[in-house]
């Protein structure tokens, strides 16, 4: 071994001597605490196997907690020692509902529940409580159809607009489809027909039994125009004047292009809920050359002066619409109006289909009526 060598083999024993006292000493000291274990993720809502369900939220500091929904009255929550409040609701109906947390006053949504209903404002959680035997909103083991989603460049309006479209199970290339077009209300957005509405689901239900012919459905944006400060008097109606330009000049264009489409008019429908039931009636009256179908479920009915043309030609009106389907719940806020456009149709000599059920102005009501409506179009 020569000597520098040697001289560094020495060097190095030394440092190893010089740092064992070091390492010796952080090798018996206390082990640094591990950080606090995370709490286990809370379920809520959670079904039980009896028909209830219990709610849950996690909120150490709060004074007050309480559950608020369409699945019966309010409930208040209990807190555990941990923070921890909960309460468990028995025997909850079956179906799809809104619902919300009061925390000391203050409306939240369910921050452990993904599903939200879209809209323009989110402000409720979903409850989707199964039927036995499975209601048509129900998820079921049968063919279902497809979602797609398209953006595009509206030159109507000079915008980015999205739409959702449903074609049903097994659509061949060569086929050539009906299609209904379908809107949502005033707070919703393209997607709550779907996402809280289950519309996909209906229809999944409704063809596989056979009775509704297969289409395909259109579902966009109601919202022509960003609703502003203006009372929807005023908005209604140029947001549905907006709506049916976009319609013909964007939408029916793009949807005809992208899928086997039946472009007549007399396989083209349109139907809405509340605000899309205000541009329904729009369609029926001054755009029924396009639209041969018309759904209007609960609607906030147009002023006379927006849909003169259509009132006051009631010839043309009835020669090109084959249905004209007018539904609203007794206890809707709308009824009252609804029952006046009735027998203003009537007047005017209008023909049209009008239908008084129970309900309120809720989508557990417009699912019913999709569910009414759908077997009779394209007959």
């Amino acid at each position: 071994m020569d000597s520098a060598t040697f001289s560094l083999r020495a060097a190095l024993v030394a440092l190893g001597l010089a740092l064992a006292p070091a390492l010796a000493a952080q090798n018996s000291a206390t082990p640094a605490p591990r950080p606090a274990a995370r709490p286990a993720p809370l379920v809520s809502p959670e079904l039980l196997p009896d028909g209830g369900v219990t709610f849950r939220f996690r909120a150490p500091k709060a004074a007050s907690v309480k559950v608020s929904g369409q699945f019966g009255p309010e409930v208040t929550l209990t807190k555990d020692d941990q923070g921890l409040w909960s309460a468990t609701v028995p025997n909850v109906k079956p179906g799809v509902h809104e619902y919300r947390f009061v925390v000391d006053g203050i409306a939240v949504i369910d921050p452990q529940n993904s599903q939200v209903k879209p809209q323009r404002w989110p402000n409720t959680s979903i409850l989707h409580v199964p039927s036995q035997p499975a209601a048509p909103w129900d998820l079921q083991d049968i063919p279902h159809g497809v979602l797609h989603e398209h953006t595009y460049k509206s030159k109507a309006l000079g915008a980015w607009r999205r739409i959702v479209v449903y074609t049903p199970p097994g659509v061949k290339r060569s086929a050539k489809l009906p299609v209904l077009y379908l809107s949502h209300g005033y707070s919703d957005n393209e997607a709550s027909w779907t996402v809280h509405g289950k519309a996909h689901w209906i229809f999944d239900a409704l063809i596989a039994s056979g009775k509704a012919k297969p289409m395909i459905v259109v579902m966009p944006d109601g919202h022509a125009i960003p609703p502003g400060a203006a009372g929807f008097e005023d908005y209604g109606p140029a947001n549905s004047e907006a709506l049916g330009r976009e319609l013909v000049q964007d939408i029916i264009p793009l949807v005809e292009a992208s899928y086997p489409v039946n472009g007549k008019s007399d396989a083209r429908a349109f139907a809405g809920l509340s605000m899309g039931g205000h541009h329904a009636l729009t369609m029926a009256l001054n755009l029924h050359d396009r639209f041969h179908w018309i759904g209007a479920f609960s609607s906030a009915p147009p002023p006379e002066k927006t849909v003169a043309g259509g009132l006051g030609n009631a010839k043309a009106v009835n020669k090109d619409l084959r249905l004209f389907w007018v539904a609203c719940g007794d206890k809707d806020f709308l009824f009252q109006r609804n029952r006046e456009f009735h027998a203003l149709l009537e007047t005017k000599g209008i023909r049209h289909e009008y239908v008084e059920t129970e309900g309120d102005h809720s989508w557990p009501v417009w699912r019913r009526y999709l569910v009414d409506f759908t077997p009779k179009l394209f007959r």
